[in-house]
């Protein structure tokens, strides 16, 4: 495994365990149970299959998985919006978890779109 596919794997497993951190903080009260559920299953999901993808079997396998990881990174970042949307409170401690969901995002997307011209080309 390369030295870059070992740091985004930390990374992606940092990311989920910091929603967790995170997630821990928010109001133990209804309003706040299902952003809070929710956000832990998709940072963690996102996470999860990250890491399978670097086990893919095959090249759609990869890309598969990692369409899932796009997917659940997404769903993660409209997590942290929602809870800003709900109290502004919270706005310092979610920029930087918005901002390395943005990253990894973007670094799954570029992925992704390597992937399928790679797969193109003879």
């Amino acid at each position: 495994m390369k030295e870059k596919d070992e740091e985004l794997f930390k990374r992606f497993k940092q990311f989920a365990i910091a929603i967790i951190l995170f997630a821990r903080k928010l109001p133990k009260i209804p309003e706040y149970k299902t952003i809070r559920d929710q956000m832990i299953d998709s940072a963690t999901s996102s996470a999860a299959n990250y890491r399978a993808a670097g086990r893919g079997k095959s090249n759609a396998d990869f890309i598969n998985k990692l369409k899932i990881t796009e997917e659940e990174l997404d769903e993660t970042m409209f997590w942290l919006e929602l809870t800003v949307g709900v109290s502004e409170e919270w706005r310092p401690e979610i920029a930087p978890l918005w901002k390395e969901a943005n990253e990894l995002l973007s670094i799954t997307v570029a992925s992704i779109n390597t992937s399928r011209r790679k797969k193109k080309e003879p």
